[in-house]
């Protein structure tokens, strides 16, 4: 009871005893009633020869000692629900077997292997419970692998999720007749380094995914122990009225739609930037052409004169801020802030008269993974052949990222009154002598005794005063 707070209560409202077994390392054991619950890991107390062993070595000896006292076993318990395996439909993979009266089931020799759907012209239902495949008499009918004897395959096939368990090892060889896929090519490319997926399929067909590349590792079949490095969840995308997709509620958005009004670099970019990644968000057709007004305006900025002039230091800044930005954000799948930058970036140069190609060839390199089709016209257009995709991705000199002036607020007793633009890097007196200069604040200020200023540089001056 003293380490589970559930228990705890239950401990607590029933006036059961409840002894410390586990305290915070550095800390001295309790011997009587303990103050409060202590959930994480720490150091044994109260536990006899086991005392002052820490939580996960405890554990081990715990187990072994039960073991030897014949009082328990070690075991590991995996979440995984049963799941009936074989459907009732031809659209599956056959399961291999073939069924013997004198040998029972037999698994179909692997030199036969891929066993493949016959050909057929129906998928009817056969009306009594079966598989199409049971009513196929040709494909049914085959010999007994042992015996040589008459016998018949498995007519159930295996279900959808049966391929999405390892689709990934045969991405990385799809062409391979003769393995699932080479060691080599698994050796390289595994484990995946990103898999992208929203949460439901995190309960089931990431949990069975796993399952499955863990026997295949038992099996020295893969190389490592799961198959995914890093997982994300994206949101849902709900309909405009905030509800989720569906024909009933006719609400659903069909992308083909948008691809033939807009774009497909207009719909790949809004998706992108209609929120951060991971969170539920409504689909907006406003929004829609909000994003397809800024892929205009930048095609624009790409009619304006090209001049080999070098930019302005403050068109340099500008670039190089954007750069580490679109390079950061995108790093972090923060699509949608990445591009704000870009955004940020062509209100501050579509005024020019000219585009310095300095300034522009970089931008273009930076909007192509959200805007693929646009970026390569671009590409075209700055007098490259394709692809940019082979292009290297700009770097940015992280001194040119460095604003000369910044912004703070000024806050009289916490409440945010009036804004200072100061030099970056500007004193704690430099800071407050401004703050205290302002007209605003000296307004503010009047009839007031000012009794301390607290300026935190880079961020906020305040002023108590009462």
């Amino acid at each position: 009871p003293a380490h589970d707070e559930r228990d705890w209560e239950f401990a607590k409202t029933f006036d059961l005893p409840i002894v410390q077994v586990v305290a915070e390392e550095g800390a001295a054991a309790v011997t009587g009633m303990p103050a409060a619950c202590f959930s994480d890991d720490g150091i044994a107390v109260n536990s006899g020869e086991f005392t002052g062993m820490k939580t996960v070595a405890f554990k081990q000896a715990i187990t072994t000692w039960l073991e030897k006292k014949k009082l328990g076993s070690k075991a590991v318990n995996y979440k995984l629900r049963d799941w009936v395996f074989s459907r009732q439909r031809y659209w599956g993979e056959p399961i291999p077997l073939v069924h013997c009266t004198k040998c029972g089931i037999v698994p179909v020799p692997e030199s036969e292997l891929p066993l493949t759907l016959p050909e057929v012209t129906s998928y009817a239902p056969t009306g009594t419970g079966e598989s199409p495949l049971a009513a196929i008499e040709s494909w049914v009918n085959t010999v007994c692998p042992v015996c040589g004897k008459p016998a018949k395959r498995e007519t159930n096939t295996m279900p959808q999720w049966a391929g999405s368990c390892w689709y990934y090892l045969r991405y990385l060889d799809p062409l391979n007749e003769k393995e699932f896929v080479s060691r080599e090519k698994e050796k390289y490319w595994m484990p995946v380094d990103l898999y992208v997926g929203g949460a439901e399929h995190a309960v089931l067909h990431l949990l069975y995914s796993r399952f499955w590349h863990k026997v295949l590792f038992d099996l020295k079949l893969v190389s490592t122990d799961e198959p995914f490095f890093k997982l994300v969840n994206q949101g849902m995308i709900l309909g405009e009225d905030g509800e989720k997709m569906s024909k009933s509620r006719g609400n659903v958005i069909n992308p083909d739609d948008m691809v033939r009004d807009f774009g497909a670099d207009t719909l790949r970019m809004y998706e992108m930037f209609m929120g951060p990644l991971e969170v539920m968000k409504p689909w907006s057709t406003s929004g829609l052409k909000g994003v397809n007004r800024f892929l205009e305006r930048v095609w624009n900025v790409a009619k304006k004169p090209l001049v080999e002039t070098a930019p302005s230091p403050e068109q340099v800044k500008l670039l190089h801020k954007t750069i580490r930005k679109v390079t950061e954000d995108t790093a972090s799948l923060c699509f949608n802030t990445a591009i704000s930058q870009m955004m940020i970036f062509i209100n501050e140069v579509t005024g020019c008269e000219s585009m310095p190609r300095a300034l522009w060839e970089p931008f273009v390199l930076l909007i192509a993974p959200s805007a693929p089709h646009l970026a390569e016209e671009l590409w075209e257009k700055l007098g490259h052949a394709p692809s940019v995709m082979d292009v290297p991705w700009p770097a940015y000199d992280p001194e040119l990222c460095i604003d000369d002036e910044i912004e703070i607020v000024v806050q009289i007793n916490s409440k945010v009154r009036s804004k200072l633009v100061v030099p970056n890097g500007a004193s704690q007196e430099d800071i407050r002598t401004k703050a205290l200069a302002d007209a605003r604040i000296i307004e503010l200020l009047e009839g007031k005794t000012v009794r301390k200023v607290i300026a935190v540089p880079g961020k906020l001056v305040n002023i108590v005063a009462g």
